[in-house]
């Protein structure tokens, strides 16, 4: 029986009758298998540290109502409300961002943190998922007016947002959104001179990276070579998947997490993969493509070039970070820093992921009548 009747007009009955309830599931797995691996994978990491063994557990069990709930009212936005929200954070988190350069918390060897009434915020998950949105109303609003000025100002956008990333450093965040970019502005219609220049950009964007950053050039030439560097989390996370094979060695009996520092972060797909095999590994890949593809698939029926730019743009940011986080705990890709989306620790992450895919949800919502 549905929870509402097709009679019903108000706001909530509306909601349930144009969302994706797929997609909607898809997340919703996600975030409680999640769950199940971070408990999993934190407790080792949390003893080892002096902790209590479920304090990262119960921090994220914390953390998980308030991004339910800000996905869940996100996706009851109209295209006009997710633009306007995206304009405010966007300028809080760039601010933020910027804040961190100067009065920000030093983890590893970048200042990615900032400390606001005591609580920790990695204020560029935020501004990740909102320039995703500014991107694609700046390059909708040019392509409406049939001038290309949207295309230049989204760049130098782009630059200031990747300058400052730079200068963390944040190198993964800033390949994240100079994807995003590159992919909005390629459907839109961006000329192939154009094209070829953002492809040159690139790459000698990542050359200069590697020539200015000690830590991304180690990360390269160990993965070209592997006896150039350490690569004990690499090694392990490889050992974990062999020793798991096809179902696992079972739920709390690996032993990769009592020997990765980021087990329950950017390595707990090694967990999953030692815990519960290929079997549970090929399960998170395949809900991370059905989200994706069908995500695509709804955006792209959409005739406001705003809301296929925009859910391509978060849809985009969605599936890179999986396979780069994926790809780089199976050694595919050199490390990067980044986390699993709604699977790994941590609260920043979670809540600004979990925003992006309630925009998501919001600008395809069925809409008969082709406005918001």
């Amino acid at each position: 029986m549905s929870t509402f009747p097709r009679t019903d007009t108000s706001l909530l009955a509306r909601w349930w009758w144009t969302v994706d309830h797929w997609t909607l599931g898809a997340l919703l797995l996600l975030i409680g298998g999640g769950l199940v691996l971070t408990m999993a994978a934190s407790t080792a990491v949390a003893t080892r540290m002096g902790l209590d063994p479920f304090y990262f557990a119960q921090r994220q069990f914390f953390y998980l109502p308030s991004a339910l709930a800000v996905l869940l009212v996100t996706s009851l936005l109209s295209p006009t409300g997710v633009r306007r929200i995206a304009a405010l954070v966007f300028v809080f988190a760039l601010a933020l961002t910027a804040m961190t350069l100067v009065a920000g918390v030093e983890i590893k060897g970048a200042t990615r943190w900032v400390r606001i009434g005591g609580v920790s915020l990695q204020p560029s998950e935020m501004l990740k998922v909102s320039y995703a949105v500014i991107s694609a109303w700046i390059v909708a609003e040019s392509r409406a007016r049939d001038h290309a000025w949207g295309f230049y100002v989204s760049a130098g956008l782009m630059a200031v947002v990747a300058s400052v990333l730079v200068l963390q450093p944040d190198i993964g965040t800033t390949l994240l959104i100079a994807g995003i970019w590159a992919i909005q502005v390629f459907l839109a219609g961006l000329p192939l001179i154009l094209v070829a220049i953002v492809v040159v950009l690139f790459f000698a964007g990542a050359a200069g990276a590697y020539f200015m950053f000690d830590h991304v050039r180690l990360r390269v030439d160990h993965f070209f070579d592997p006896s150039t560097g350490d690569g004990f989390q690499i090694s392990r996370a490889l050992d974990a998947f062999r020793s798991g094979g096809f179902f696992g060695v079972g739920p709390g009996e690996g032993q990769v997490k009592a020997y990765l520092p980021d087990a329950h972060a950017d390595f707990i797909f090694a967990v999953a993969g030692e815990e519960f095999g290929l079997a549970a590994c090929l399960l998170i890949v395949f809900i991370f493509a059905f989200v994706v593809v069908r995500g695509f698939s709804r955006a792209l029926k959409a005739e406001d070039v705003f809301v296929v730019l925009a859910a391509t743009g978060l849809l985009s940011l969605f599936g890179m970070q999986a396979l780069m986080n994926m790809a780089s705990t199976t050694h595919l890709i050199p490390p990067k820093g980044i986390t699993l989306p709604f699977i790994s620790y941590g609260g920043s992450a979670t809540v600004a992921m979990a925003w992006a895919m309630g925009m998501v949800l919001a600008l395809t919502r069925e809409r008969p009548e082709g406005r918001g």
